[in-house]
């Protein structure tokens, strides 16, 4: 697990001094559109992160509310990075690889799931145990 807090603008600055390029940080892929996933996960709410209460992780910035909220990421990042790489279960499991939205999130079994529109939403509410076994499957096939 790689874990790293990096201000991008001053570590962005120091490279391009250092290397003697023009300023003008390169940014990091933002993680979930920039929300709190430790919120989103446990609230079910969709709050904003503060981009200077980050953190890296694979390949991506996630940004948090708080302090606290970061840590908690920090110490178990895979318990709060959505399911499926952040790809809706719903349309995984049609066949169709689309990416979930923060608006619509759904939390099976402690695990945050992003869904790409409120239908999909209801969808895996009302049948979880079958989209997300049809979803592994098409994500298993992706993957490989």
């Amino acid at each position: 697990m790689s874990l790293r807090r990096l201000s991008p603008a001053p570590l962005a600055l120091a490279l391009s001094v250092g290397l003697g390029l023009a300023a003008g940080p390169v940014a990091a892929q933002t993680a979930v559109d920039g929300m709190d996933v430790v919120s989103l996960r446990d609230s079910g709410r969709a709050i904003a992160g503060d981009d200077a209460i980050s953190t890296h992780w694979r390949g991506r910035e996630w940004s948090f509310a708080n302090e606290a909220n970061r840590a908690t990421f920090e110490s178990n990042p895979s318990a709060y990075a959505p399911g499926f790489g952040g790809n809706c279960p719903v349309a995984l499991s049609e066949g169709a690889r689309r990416p979930g939205l923060p608006d619509f999130p759904v939390v099976i079994g402690g695990r945050l799931y992003l869904t790409s529109s409120g239908a999909a939403q209801s969808a895996m509410r009302a049948d979880p145990d079958a989209i997300l076994g049809r979803a592994a499957t098409a994500w298993a096939n992706l993957k490989n």
